[in-house]
């Protein structure tokens, strides 16, 4: 039991540090670009859009300027936020935050999913030790 529990532990904390992987505009899927704040279903689907009919983008100054809404001031916040350009942060964006603490709901999520695991290896260890019993007593 003690090793599922260090098991499912281990995977939140690798999922963890999934969820805060720079993403290249150039490279990533709708669901990737999704996953940056302040990209939403709208706006990675422009850069998708955008990426596909005139191709890559050369750095940020052209990001910005090919993708409408995407000014000087929101592709720093991007960029703060893990997008990059041909893998580089934009010059003078904040550095990605990838120290920031879950959120609330989140953190609550993955405290619910490791109670979940524990009570499932539980029950699993109760059902082996009464088919045990149970073999037992057939002896």
């Amino acid at each position: 039991m003690f090793k599922k529990l260090l098991l499912v532990i281990a995977t939140l904390v690798a999922t963890m540090g999934f969820a805060f992987a720079d993403v290249d505009v150039n490279k990533g899927d709708q669901a990737a670009l999704d996953g940056i704040k302040g990209i939403g279903p709208a706006k990675s689907k422009a850069i998708i859009e955008e990426r596909t009919k005139n191709g890559s983008f050369k750095d940020w100054a052209d990001f910005e300027k090919r993708v409408k809404g995407i000014g000087e001031k929101s592709a720093a916040k991007l960029s703060a936020a893990g997008l990059t350009v041909n893998g580089q942060a934009k010059p003078g964006a904040a550095a990605p935050a990838t120290d920031k603490p879950m959120s609330k709901k989140a953190a609550k999520a993955a405290k619910a999913e490791a109670a979940s695991m524990a009570a499932s290896a539980s029950a699993s260890a109760m059902d082996k030790a009464a088919a045990g019993a149970k073999e037992s007593k057939k002896k």
